[in-house]
Formats: C-alpha cells, sequence, structure tokens
C-alpha cells in the first residue's frame, strides 16, 4: 500500500481540479432542493393541465412523499453520476500511458486503484450529504420534518448502493482501455440489478434492495432491518474492488 496517501491526495485534488466535485455537488444540491417541490407542487400542476373537463384526484402530498421524489432522483441520476465518474478512472491512465508513468513512483497498484475508488467514493458522499441537507431542510419547510437520525442513515445507504454501481463501473475501467465500454457495464448493471431486485429472494441482498430499509429509516418506521442488504452491498464493493486489483496487478500498462 505503498504511495496510498499521496495518490489519494492526487485523485482529490484530481477531482476539483476537473470540477468534477464541484459540478455533482452542486447537481445534487439542485437534486435535493426540487425533489420536496416536485412533490408538493405535482398534484397541482397536473390538476391545473387538467382543466375544467377532467377532474383529477390526488391525495395530499406528505413528506414520505418528498423523500420518495428524492431517493428516486437520487437512484437514477446518481446512478449516472457513479457510472461516470468511474468510467475513466483507470481505463484513460492506461489510454494515455500515464498509469505507467505514475506507478513507476513508490507506489503499488493495489494503492493506484484504492486511492481512486475512495476519492470516487468521496466525491459521492459530498454530493450525497450535500443533497441530503437541501431535501431535509425543504421538507421541513413545506411539509414537517423526517427524523434526522432515520434520515441520515437512509442517505448513507442510497451512497452504499452508488458505490456499489460506480464500483461495477470501476471493475470495467480496470479490465480495458475503453472508458465507453467501462460504462456500458456499469449501465448494463444498472439495468439487471433493476431486473433481478424484483426477485423476491435475492433482490433483497442487491444494492436495489437498499431501498426499502433506507425509505423506512428516513420516515422512523420502527422494526428496520438494514443490516442484511448493508453487508452484502459492502461484500459486494469490497469483492468488485479485489477483482478489479487481481486483474490490474497482471496486466501490461
Amino acid at each position: 500500500m505503498s504511495g496510498f496517501v499521496a495518490l489519494l491526495r492526487k485523485e482529490l485534488l484530481e477531482q476539483w481540479r476537473t470540477m468534477r466535485l464541484p459540478l455533482v455537488a452542486t447537481v445534487f444540491l439542485l437534486v435535493g432542493l426540487s425533489s420536496p417541490l416536485l412533490a408538493r407542487f405535482t398534484p397541482e400542476i397536473l390538476r391545473a393541465v387538467g382543466g375544467d373537463q377532467f377532474q383529477i384526484v390526488l391525495p395530499t402530498p406528505t413528506a414520505a412523499d418528498a423523500y420518495d421524489q428524492l431517493a428516486k432522483n437520487l437512484g437514477q441520476f446518481g446512478a449516472i453520476v457513479a457510472v461516470l465518474l468511474a468510467m475513466g478512472s483507470v481505463a484513460t491512465e492506461k489510454e494515455r500511458g500515464t498509469a505507467a508513468l505514475i506507478l513507476t513512483k513508490p507506489a503499488s497498484r493495489s494503492a493506484f486503484l484504492l486511492a481512486k475508488v475512495v476519492a470516487i467514493g468521496t466525491t459521492l458522499g459530498i454530493s450525497t450529504g450535500i443533497a441530503a441537507a437541501g431535501a431535509w431542510f425543504y421538507t421541513l419547510i413545506l411539509f414537517e420534518p423526517l427524523p434526522l437520525g432515520g434520515f441520515v442513515a437512509a442517505l448513507v445507504l442510497q451512497w452504499l448502493a452508488l458505490v456499489a454501481y460506480a464500483a461495477i463501473t470501476f471493475l470495467g475501467s480496470t479490465l480495458t482501455r475503453s472508458a465507453l465500454a467501462a460504462a456500458g457495464l456499469g449501465v448494463a448493471a444498472f439495468i439487471v440489478l433493476g431486473i433481478l431486485g424484483i426477485v423476491p429472494a435475492i433482490g433483497r441482498y442487491l444494492p436495489t434492495g437498499l431501498g426499502a430499509p433506507a425509505r423506512a429509516l428516513a420516515l422512523g418506521q420502527p422494526g428496520v432491518d438494514a443490516l442484511g442488504p448493508t453487508v452484502a452491498t459492502v461484500i459486494l464493493i469490497v469483492g468488485l474492488v479485489v477483482l478489479a486489483w487481481l486483474a490490474f496487478r497482471r496486466e501490461e500498462l
């Protein structure tokens, strides 16, 4: 693990220098702020569109609707961002030849890979936290307050799911020199996991299975069992990073 700290510092500075971290954080903030607004005013917009000829009856929106809107937006948009962050993380370095230059310094390949994974996870974590702050604040204003502790725990689970999608794409990025090919793997995994998530026997232990316990935590519901899906997702992430390392350590740069 020689050189990990130096490489991590380099990766984090790169995230900032290339404006990836500020851009992702800003967009996530907009997602967080807009989700409660959409939940609050969508029924009124639909009634206005219906006009006098069509009477649309919808239940009064609640804080639960605001959280559901946030979870949907983060789950879909956040997965795309996770793929974009990870797709060129290693593939681009190999294609340009910069990976070989970096590894001529006293740094191991494992440190090289781990620094990239941690930097991607940090960007997603900071951005998810910013989105959560905006969403919780607007939900407090427009509806009623959600339990802060449960809401934070729910967003940690949402973040874990995004890191899992990034880890899948990251594995693809170590196996190829094409960032587009890595992105294709990430998008395909997102679709496949979404389909498999419908199957009760295995869906609970996939990253998509974190949605149900996250919602229960955010709404302060009792008897939440989040341990199984959380452990399974963490094992998946670690396993994907290990596979990436096994593939990368034998690869010619």
